[in-house]
């Protein structure tokens, strides 16, 4: 894969520059939280945009860091938004960490203590592995007494750490025990995103709160497998056929999506539809940008017409 391009001044997405950008790209790759999505309702003129992108011929491919769920009920909330997409054409963090053991061969008899939710725990059951903690630790509470012990699996291998709601003291302690006294136990995040649209009307802390929390208490940085890394990018390489020159990374922000594609090498778009705004962009001390920006996906379809 390319390196990142070198830093000049992006081009807001026009008239003079939009077709040449859709006939170089053969795949537009999508975050989905911000762009696709703000919690559970669509940016205006998504769907609309997405049948021109495939009537047009056009590969998508949604890629996201939220690892709240499996690529199934992802699929299943796709739908529910009127939106068809296939488990194929997605590509979530939560998916990612069970494909990263899973390539890595990752011993099938140990164990995956999770700190996240139900779509991590669904990912590595699929792929073979027996994954503990989640949602069944939510309502789990520590005892803190002068002579408290607490005690944790010793099978346990991995600790994927990805975006916890209910996060609370008896899974940081449980993941910080299993990561620092099992030996070569691995600790993967999901992600490292400090906020994200969970609801369309603002943005909540992200995965990275949760990592931030483990890497404090284990004195140790994870592997990360969602976006920026090029892990998931050299997984999707593995199964699209195409060129990274020939892709277009279309994401809400600068330091995961942008990034994630330009360290590719493939074209990058930018919608000020989610966390990134348009003084953040032009702000000098940011030195992510992207080849394009926009205000929404649906300018694509706006500039190309119908």
């Amino acid at each position: 894969m390319n390196g990142p391009a070198a830093t000049m001044a992006s081009q807001l997405l026009s008239a003079r520059n939009v077709r040449a950008l859709f006939d170089s790209v053969k795949a537009f790759l999508f975050d989905c939280d911000g762009v696709i999505w703000k919690g559970d309702k669509l940016v205006d003129g998504v769907p609309q945009t997405l049948e021109f992108l495939r009537a047009k011929g056009k590969k998508l491919v949604f890629v996201t860091n939220n690892s709240m769920k499996s690529r199934r009920q992802y699929a299943k909330k796709f739908y529910s938004l009127g939106i068809s997409v296939t488990e194929d054409e997605i590509f979530s963090s939560s998916f990612a960490a069970a494909m990263y053991l899973k390539v890595n061969n990752f011993p099938r008899e140990k164990k995956v203590y999770v700190i996240g939710g139900d779509g991590i725990l669904e990912e590595l059951q699929l792929a073979g592995y027996i994954g503990l903690g989640g949602t069944e630790d939510c309502e789990k509470r520590v005892d803190l007494k002068s002579n408290s012990f607490f005690d944790h699996d010793k099978s346990v291998g991995a600790v994927v750490v990805g975006l916890d709601p209910t996060i609370n003291y008896y899974k940081l302690q449980y993941g910080t025990l299993c990561i620092r006294e099992n030996p070569g136990c691995l600790f993967v995040a999901t992600n490292r995103d400090a906020v994200g649209h969970m609801t369309a009307s603002q943005e909540w802390p992200g995965a990275g709160c949760m990592v931030a929390a483990i890497c404090g208490s284990t004195e140790r940085e994870p592997i990360v497998v969602g976006k920026p890394s090029t892990f998931m990018m050299e997984f999707l390489l593995q199964k699209f056929n195409m060129k990274t020159s020939q892709m277009c990374m279309v994401g809400d922000r600068l330091d995961t999506d942008i990034l994630f594609g330009q360290s590719a090498g493939c074209k990058t778009l930018l919608v000020l539809s989610g966390v990134t705004t348009r003084s953040a962009l032009r702000d000098p001390s940011n030195n992510i940008q992207p080849d394009f920006y926009t205000s929404q996906v649906s300018d694509i379809l706006g500039l190309l017409g119908p």
